[in-house]
């Protein structure tokens, strides 16, 4: 290696070390400020870039999603379960298809008006990096508000997929304008045949992450074994042509399936190295989308002020498709009943202010080619990449700032009939992790019936008192089991504290119910016989 590549390898090194101190700054900056920490990276790194003399990185756009993408999907899903997929159905399909769908189409048509020469499948192209909002920057920064779980939830179902989507719709409207064809229905085989061939993928990949858990025992292992296996089975999916976003994401939830109901300090401590490497990522991330954000801009030749209402129109389209989308399906959600998001005007507004663009969109307009098959330029390919930048710009910066006054004006918060569920369901989902404890202790072993009784009566105490319901404890008349009681209480409390700590830290989860369970939790000492 000479020279000249040692210098440029250092700087890039250089970089990333910085980005990675800079985030650790901005989280702490960010929780003083009540501002998401990702904007912040934006805004720190994007200044940076102007600086004359500072090391430009270097990513090609093919890596972008690769190296990005698989980890912070997997941190994502992880904090997801089958069940609710299940629940949210519809919301995928609505949101994270449909609307992704209408985007691409409305967009690509005012492409096609307004920019002269760009023609249809670039159009298209166009339409497909901007309509997906990404999975990370809603996380990372509508997480950081006091929003609803019936919201979150919401982001969180179409966050996970709209991105497979796009990028089937983008990859197939490229290929149609480099062979100088038109985009035809083969796109809905190419989607469906990608996801179904990406979901077998991660189920298989989810069963073989499984056994080789049970093989490697060391919690450290099981976090280490974790990590790999995103990357692995993005590159797999990706290899074959299949999606490698629905890949991970079913991955994901595969392993989180064959997490054992006992094994709460086994979660916690995947849970905590996920939660430190999805901030670092998101960090580095977010601060290579700023730093990029110059070097796409550069080297255009063209009149940027004629792009400019362009640029305004369709990011307002952007916004505006969202929003009108969402409210047509208020009427459906209310006729459905159980109060299905989004079902009224707040939560219209909520859900359409986070529709934030970020990795995926810079990362599909960088990856567009320079050329055509027959060596001609790519049509519109600036115009294209600035159009795009505008949009991430517009859909994750103005947003990310005024979100939580946004939500401070709106006022939502769940109705007290949801917020009683919600801690009706962490208690039972708390007392169940007590049982699975104990049960996998050898605390039961061997004792008579009287005292397995004894641990079913406190048991079902403990859920009604975490769930918010007053008892009236009643005290056992011997004592002759004191010190066995205490280690069954002891096993089943701390069971009980990890899986809320565990369910404190999921995507969507309400941390203000979680909170309360904790300290019930905390004041809570099962009953012990004199």
């Amino acid at each position: 290696m000479n020279e000249k590549a040692v210098v440029v390898a250092l700087g890039t090194l250089a970089v990333v070390v910085g980005l990675m101190l800079a985030t650790v700054l901005m989280v702490g900056l960010g929780d003083r400020i009540r501002l998401p920490y990702p904007v912040l990276m934006i805004i720190l790194s994007a200044g940076a870039a102007f600086i004359p003399g500072f090391p430009q990185v270097k990513i090609e756009p093919e890596l972008i999603l690769p190296l990005f993408l698989p980890p912070l999907l997997f941190a994502t899903a992880l904090k997801s379960s089958w069940s609710v997929f299940r629940v949210r159905w519809r919301s995928i399909v609505l949101l994270a298809v449909a609307l992704v769908v209408v985007t691409t189409a409305t967009v690509a048509g005012a492409a096609w008006l307004l920019v002269p020469g760009i023609g249809i499948p670039a159009a298209i192209a166009l339409g497909a990096m901007v309509a997906p909002p990404d999975p990370v920057a809603v996380e990372s920064i509508a997480g950081k508000v006091r929003m609803p779980r019936r919201l979150s939830g919401v982001l969180q179902s179409e966050g996970l997929f709209n991105d497979a989507t796009a990028i089937v719709i983008f990859q197939t409207a490229v290929a149609a304008a480099v062979a100088g064809q038109d985009v035809g229905p083969g796109i809905i085989v190419s989607f469906l045949l990608g996801a179904v061939g990406a979901a077998a993928i991660g189920l298989a990949a989810g069963w073989v992450t499984k056994k080789l858990m049970e093989y490697v025992t060391n919690p450290v292992g099981h976090s280490a074994v974790t990590l790999v296996v995103p990357f692995a089975v993005y590159i797999a999916a990706d290899s074959v042509h299949a999606s490698g976003v629905v890949a991970v994401v079913v991955t994901a939830l595969e392993i989180r399936r064959g997490i054992r109901a006992d094994a709460a300090q086994e979660r916690v401590t995947v849970t905590a190295f996920w939660d430190v490497v999805e901030l670092m990522v998101t960090g580095i991330a977010f601060g290579l989308v700023g730093l990029e954000v110059r070097q796409a801009m550069e080297g255009q030749e063209m009149n940027i002020a004629a792009l400019t209402w362009p640029a305004v129109l369709i990011c307002v389209l952007c916004f505006a498709v969202r929003a009108a989308w969402l409210a047509l399906l208020v009427l459906p959600s209310r006729r459905r009943g159980a109060g299905a998001p989004p079902s009224n005007a707040k939560d219209v507004a909520a859900l359409t202010w986070c529709g934030m663009r970020g990795l995926a969109t810079l990362a599909l307009a960088l990856a567009l080619p320079s050329t055509l098959a027959d060596g001609s330029p790519f049509p519109g390919r600036a115009q294209i990449v600035l159009l795009a930048v505008a949009v991430l710009l517009s859909t994750l910066v103005l947003p990310g700032l005024t979100l939580p006054w946004l939500m401070k004006r709106l006022r939502l918060s769940e109705s007290p009939e949801t917020q009683k569920q919600i801690e009706q369901d962490l208690a039972s989902r708390a007392e169940d992790a007590a049982m699975a404890a104990v049960q996998a202790s050898d605390l039961l072993d061997g004792v008579d019936e009287k005292r397995v009784e004894w641990v079913k009566r406190q048991l079902l105490q403990l859920h009604t008192e975490l769930a918010g319901t007053p008892t009236d404890a009643v005290k056992e008349e011997r004592s002759e089991f004191r010190g066995w009681a205490i280690a069954v209480q002891s096993l089943a409390l701390d069971a009980a504290r990890q899986e809320m700590v565990t369910a404190r830290g999921e995507t969507g989860s309400d941390t203000v119910a979680a909170d309360q369970v904790l300290r019930r939790l905390d004041l809570r000492t099962m009953l012990v016989p004199d």
